[in-house]
Order: C-alpha cells, then structure tokens, then sequence
C-alpha cells in the first residue's frame, strides 16, 4: 500500500529518500510501516555482511576469481540483482515521502533526486558487469577449455617447476607466414616462484628435432624449406605450419607451437608445458592502450630501415610505436642486444600493468590482447598460473642467454647449453648464489644467469 497516511515537504521527502538509500527501510519507518522497514534494515545488514565478507575472504583471489568464467557470471548475476533491488527500495521509499501532487516543484526535486539516487547505484553495477563481461569473453577466447580436473592442493601434479614458452613473433609483407624472433623459456618454481628466464636466438642453426617425423626429415638438423631459407630456429613454427607431417595430430595453429615447444624442449633439456606468443604489431597496440610504458635508455637506438627514427638516452615514457622499435630494431646493434632490450621491456610492461592501470583502460587492453596474445593455457589452470604470477613478482628474476661467445649459432654446443640449464636451475633451488662475476677475469656473455633488473638498469 503507497498512501502515506501523513504528509511531507520537501526536505523531509528529500532527506528521508537519501536516507532511505543509505539505510533501507528508515523511509517505511517514517511512514509507521515498522515489520516493513525493519526487515528492509535487516537485510541491508545481511547485504553489506555478505559484500563485506566476500571482500575480506577472498581480497587476495579477486584476481583468481576474474580469469573463472563460472564466477564471472556468478558476480555479474549477484551485482544485477544487488542493484536492481537497491534502486527499487529507492523507488518504493520515494513514492512513501513524496510531497503532496500539488506540490509540483516540491514532487519535481524529489523526483530528481530519487532518480538521481537510482543512478548512482546502478551506474557501479552497469561497469563492474560490464567489466565480467569483458573479462570472460577475453578468457573464453584466448584460453582453451580443458575438461581434466586441477588439483586445488596441488595443481602442478607434483611438479616442481612449470615451464613456459615466450615467443615475440614478428610478420612482415616482404615474407610470408610468421617468424618467431624472440624466444624465451620463463621456467618457474612452483613453490616459490623463484623465476629464470633462458633465451634462444633466433639465428640458432641446424637445430636438432626431438625423436618423431621432424628428426626423420632432418636426422642432422633443421635446414629450412630451400635454398632460399637457411634453416634458422625461428622459421619452425612455420615450417610446421606448412607441413602437417611434422606434428601429426595436431590442427592448423597447433602444429608451430607444438613443434617448437618440443625443439626447445629437447634443446634446453627440461619440459616446456605451455607456450604464449605476442605478435610485435599487436604488442604495441597493448602498450598504447596502457598509456605507454616508462623505459631506461641507456644508448640512443636508432630505427627503421632508412634510419628514419632516433629514440634518444635517457628515461621516459614510450608509446606502442617507440616501445615496439624499443624491441625490434637492430641498426648499430645485433641480434644479441635485440634480445636483452625485448626481455627487458616485456618486464617493465609487467610491473607497470598496475590494476589501476588495467582498470582505466580495460576495454581497449581487452580488444588488444584477443588480437594480439595467443597461448595453449587452459582456463582451469589460470586462477594457480596468477597466484603463482604473484609469488613471481617476490623475486629478481634472472635471465640466461644462450648467445656468442657461449653458444657458437652455427654449431650449438647442445651439450652445454643443458649443462648451464641444469647449473643455473641448480642454483636456484639451492639457494646458492653465481660466483661467475666475481671471478677475476669477467665471465662471458651469458655465462652465469644476471638479475633481469640489473641488466635493465
């Protein structure tokens, strides 16, 4: 029943709304609807409990909670429904306090303010379901579902490290397919998540395949499609691409990955489980839509292949165009340096991908990141792979580089190169600490695993 047994005026009406917003039910108190108002008071309470609890229990897996599609629809279900029940008691506490119908301008403002009232409560729930939205469409397109159960306790299945494939992949008109130019194998303890990182060039020649159609086609190493390609590690993935034998089984977009995450696999002598790839065109539209990422420049890099560009010394923020020559251009400098700019980079990226960050510019990150990442994940790994992602951040992680005078690119020493995998990872468990640099004479290149923050400046 609407009819107010007693009148209001304008304060009042307008205060008791406001009232009413902030505290359901003082409107129907007002008004002598005491059961009515008493129960709105109580589940308010129940409300604000409950938002309250899930907040403090689960503060530290908010993260966790956004990559599950299931909670995803959970929360936007649970918003919509706090919502719309929050704009209705509005509603209802304003048609009880209301003034008189011959009050126009009194009935006008409260209008307005109840109105406004509704607004303000709905316009909060609108973005945050918009932002599960979102959320869950980039999680369902880019992460593969996986029916097999994940352990919560254990996730790893026992596994002390988890090991993943980076790849920096670059196209260009002049030459078809995709070349796969950065390599990077991030391997991860999985209790501590103590991080080294292990870099493959992309020059590395006659790679060796591991034992399968790959290795029968070249029983002496890769050497390339013809005599106009020569062979190089990071024309696998399109080589397999464009050979289906070489990865039986799998389906186009499947076969590179599956084919260079075995090769290094067997190079580097430890399991790569997982791959992620970021095209180099697309990597820039992720900076740009992050408000550009902030940069050291120890030396000017000029750019371009008519040296067209100068990005200069110093400190200073770069947008996705400059970030991108940040990590492609190799005028004046090799491949060698290419790599150690590329590491760095997709580290200050990383730490400045801050939430607020992510927030202010989700949609255009979200649009982004579908065109520019893919990876074989699974979504039911992915709350274990962010909780790990934050132990990782707890660590300096180290970077290894398998480039000359280590590693000759023309003949591999694959012996030592799983020898310094073994050393390095060794170390890492141990705690021991690389006694490579204190040695009187410097180490070379690449030779003991440097802190990736150090080799940054």
């Amino acid at each position: 029943m609407i009819r107010r047994e007693r009148g209001f005026g304008l304060g009042a009406g307008v205060a008791l709304t406001l009232a009413s917003a902030l505290l359901w039910g003082v409107a129907h108190l007002a008004t002598d609807r005491r059961r009515t108002g008493l129960t709105l008071m109580a589940a308010y309470v129940l409300m604000l409990a409950f938002v309250l609890t899930v907040f403090t229990a689960f503060s530290a897996k908010f993260l966790s909670l956004a990559v599950q599609p299931a909670w995803l629809g959970f929360l936007t279900g649970a918003l919509a429904v706090i919502a719309l029940s929050w704009a209705g008691v509005i509603v209802w506490s304003f048609l009880l306090v209301r003034p008189d119908a011959g009050h126009r301008v009194g009935r006008a403002l409260t209008t307005a303010v109840a109105v406004a009232l509704c607004a303000l409560v709905l316009a909060p729930a609108v973005y945050a379901a918009r932002f599960a939205y979102v959320s869950r469409d980039v999680v369902n397109s880019l992460f593969s579902t996986n029916t097999a159960p994940v352990v919560a306790q254990d996730p790893w299945n026992g596994a002390e490290r988890v090991n993943v494939l980076l790849i920096g992949a670059d196209a260009a008109p002049n030459r078809p397919g995709v070349r796969t130019d950065s390599m990077t194998v991030a391997s991860v303890n999985t209790r501590t998540g103590a991080t080294t990182l292990f870099g493959l060039p992309r020059n590395l020649q006659h790679v060796r395949f591991p034992h399968g159609p790959a290795r029968q086609r070249f029983p002496y190493g890769f050497t390339g499609a013809g005599p106009d390609t020569p062979g190089l590690l990071n024309e696998v993935f399109q080589y397999a691409e464009d050979h289906p034998e070489m990865a039986p089984g799998a389906g186009r977009g499947e076969r590179g990955p599956a084919l260079l995450k075995s090769t290094i696999s067997d190079i580097l002598g430890i399991p790569v489980s997982y791959y992620v790839m970021v095209d180099m065109k697309g990597f820039a539209e992720i900076v740009d839509a992050m408000g550009g990422v902030r940069m050291t420049i120890k030396q000017p890099i000029v750019y371009g292949r008519h040296r067209e560009g100068l990005l200069p010394a110093g400190t200073r923020r770069l947008s996705g165009q400059e970030a991108l020559w940040f990590g492609r251009s190799r005028t004046d400098s090799d491949d060698y340096v290419r790599m150690g700019r590329q590491k760095c980079l997709l580290n200050a990226v990383a730490k400045q991908a801050d939430p607020v960050t992510v927030l202010n510019s989700f949609e255009k990150l979200a649009t982004a990141t579908k065109r520019a990442i893919s990876t074989d994940l699974p979504q039911n790994l992915l709350p274990a792979m962010i909780d790990l992602a934050q132990q990782v951040k707890e660590h300096r992680i180290k970077s290894l580089n398998f480039v000359p005078p280590l590693i000759s690119t023309v003949n591999p020493d694959w012996h030592l190169i799983r020898s310094k995998v073994r050393d390095s990872l060794a170390e890492r468990t141990t705690g021991k600490i690389a006694t490579a640099h204190s040695a009187p004479s410097p180490a070379p290149a690449g030779e003991a695993p440097v802190p990736l923050d150090a080799a940054c400046g």
